[in-house]
């Protein structure tokens, strides 16, 4: 299976730009991979460039978990991660995702200095 980059997934979120999002349709109409780092980096993008709130990142990320052409790494741990974002926006998206994958691979206590994040279960605040 093929794999998409950050800017794949934005032309697919925004629909800004119509040429670049017929290409990357097009692209991922075969079956496409999402990786933890490029789900994270599209959601800041979305955050930081085109103001995206909370709740539309939120539902980006469900968009890109329910997209019929879309697979994304470990769907599980990002509906986790989703589950906590919701929940606790003020986290940012980034900072679930870390605790989920850490708790996936079996690392937790996850350490941070981030009060939010540390009021998580599976977290200790440093």
């Amino acid at each position: 299976m093929r794999a998409v980059d950050t800017n794949v997934l934005v032309r697919l979120a925004t629909r800004d730009d119509a040429p670049q999002t017929e290409a990357a349709e097009a692209f991922v109409a075969e079956g496409a991979w999402v990786p933890h780092i490029v789900l994270v980096e599209a959601m800041w993008v979305l955050a930081s460039v085109y103001g995206l709130g909370p709740a539309k990142i939120a539902t980006a990320v469900e968009m890109f978990l329910q997209h019929r052409d879309l697979t994304v790494q470990d769907a599980d741990v990002v509906e986790a991660a989703l589950e906590h974002f919701r929940n606790r926006p003020a986290l940012g998206f980034s900072d679930c995702l870390i605790l989920e994958v850490a708790c996936k691979a079996g690392h937790l206590l996850l350490g941070t200095f981030d009060r939010e994040l540390s009021r998580l279960a599976g977290t200790q605040g440093l």
